[in-house]
């Protein structure tokens, strides 16, 4: 029996309107991302049954610019394994006309496990400025960027703000409580958070020169559920003048998710995953195993 052969596979998609990463049972009416990677799969025609392994997941509403996940690809006797090349673009013709797309496949050891190897992960928030709502963005950044204010935000606040989240802390305050947050540890250690100029993807920029653009990056290894748009909405709120720096640092030293402020989570739209990082060694496989 031919061998199976272990791929990690680097994509991207718009998460408007998908249900999240996850894959969902078939009797619920919005999918997940992972049903149509699956679904492309098995149209390349696996002797075994294929089970995606995402490394990161994210909510209804979230898109990735470069999300990760392994698989394993038994194909018939006689049959070698599948080029990295030939495994993208086979699977890309078979998502269409899906937002989603594979950007790079790597042959990777038996072991490897696209969650659990994973050194880190970057999320951006787009934010917009100069509008209160979606109606007033642009048609390309709508479902894209979180429009916050008609005026300017105190960004030297939010990046002070930012600076109390950065290296180990018990997060609790920024998690929200789902099933599995009981099993889960809130130690976190968050490596970059910061606050930088952004721009728009739009083509209409004489139209809407006055709008502004801001991106909040957040790095660690592992985040809680819904940390990032916790943070975001209470940075938002540091620069709108609702909170202080100083109330950062006391919502984390409070360790209550029943502490955070009610009404200022941000909105889906605006969040990406951007980056998941491996060690170079991980996506490095013995030549003999690719045929």
């Amino acid at each position: 029996m031919a061998e199976a052969a272990r791929y990690l596979l680097y994509f991207q998609y718009c998460g408007t309107k998908y249900s999240g990463v996850m894959k969902t049972p078939s009797h619920q009416p919005i999918p997940g991302v992972q049903n149509y990677l699956e679904g492309a799969v098995q149209k390349l025609r696996p002797i075994n049954e294929v089970n995606i392994s995402i490394s990161s997941r994210t909510d209804s509403g979230v898109h990735a610019l470069c999300n990760s996940a392994h698989l394993d690809i038994q194909r018939k006797e006689g049959k070698p394994p599948f080029s990295e090349q030939l495994l993208v673009d086979a699977l890309n013709f078979h998502l269409k006309p899906e937002p989603i797309s594979v950007l790079k496949a790597f042959r990777v050891a038996d072991n490897f496990h696209a969650r659990f190897r994973a050194l880190s992960r970057t999320y951006v928030y787009r934010l917009a400025i100069g509008c209160f709502h979606r109606s007033q963005l642009p048609v390309f950044e709508r479902n894209l960027c979180w429009p916050v204010s008609n005026g300017p935000l105190n960004t030297d606040a939010m990046n002070e703000a930012a600076q109390a989240l950065l290296g180990a802390h018990d997060f609790s305050t920024f998690r929200s409580l789902n099933s599995e947050t009981p099993f889960k540890s809130p130690l976190k250690t968050l490596l970059q958070a910061d606050l930088t100029p952004g721009v728009s993807i739009s083509l209409q920029q004489n139209f809407h020169s006055h709008l502004e653009f801001w991106e909040l990056t957040f790095r660690s290894r592992s985040f809680l559920y819904k940390q990032v748009r916790r943070m975001t909405g209470a940075l938002v709120a540091v620069g709108q003048g609702k909170l202080t720096p100083r109330h950062i640092a006391d919502l984390l030293e409070m360790r209550d998710s029943r502490a955070y402020p009610q009404n200022i989570i941000a909105p889906p739209g605006g969040l990406f995953l951007k980056n998941v990082e491996y060690d170079e060694k991980d996506l490095e496989v013995e030549e003999s195993k690719i045929q």
